[in-house]
C-alpha cells in the first residue's frame, strides 16, 4: 500500500500550477506547502484529497527519471474532466480519455505529460 509519492520538477511555480489545476477534477488540492526556508532545501508541496496529502512535487530542478503516476477518478467524467484541465495547463496530450479494453473491460484512462513529461494518467475502472 502507498501511503505518498513525490517527485521532482524542473520550475516549481510552472508544476504547481499545472498539478493545482489537472488534479483539481478529481478532487485533488494543494494541501500543505513547505518552504525552502522550513526545508532547509528546496520548496515542497502535497496534493491530496483532505486531510493528507499523498502526491508531492519539489522544486529540486531536477527531474526524476521520466515517472507514470496514476490518479483514480470516481467517474468517466472526471477522466474527461482531468484531461481537459491538464491540457488547458500546459499538459501534453499522451491518450485522449477512452476505453483502454488492453488492460481490461471497463478501463477508461486518459494521459497527459506534465511539463517536465511524466506521464500523468486518471483512470477510471467502473463500467458506463
Amino acid at each position: 500500500m502507498l501511503d505518498h509519492i513525490g517527485l521532482s520538477v524542473t520550475d516549481y511555480k510552472t508544476s504547481k500550477a499545472f498539478y493545482e489545476k489537472a488534479l483539481a477534477p478529481l478532487g485533488y488540492a494543494p494541501l500543505m506547502a513547505v518552504a525552502a526556508a522550513q526545508s532547509g532545501s528546496v520548496d515542497f508541496c502535497g496534493f491530496g484529497v483532505a486531510p493528507k496529502p499523498d502526491f508531492w512535487i519539489d522544486g529540486a530542478g531536477r527531474p526524476s527519471p521520466k515517472l507514470h503516476v496514476c490518479f483514480r477518478a470516481d467517474s468517466r467524467a472526471a477522466v474527461d474532466a482531468f484531461y481537459s484541465a491538464a491540457i488547458k495547463a500546459g499538459g501534453r496530450d499522451n491518450g485522449a480519455p477512452g476505453l483502454r479494453p488492453q488492460y481490461h473491460p471497463n478501463y477508461y484512462g486518459a494521459f497527459v505529460l506534465d511539463p517536465d513529461g511524466h506521464n500523468i494518467e486518471a483512470v477510471c475502472h467502473d463500467p458506463a
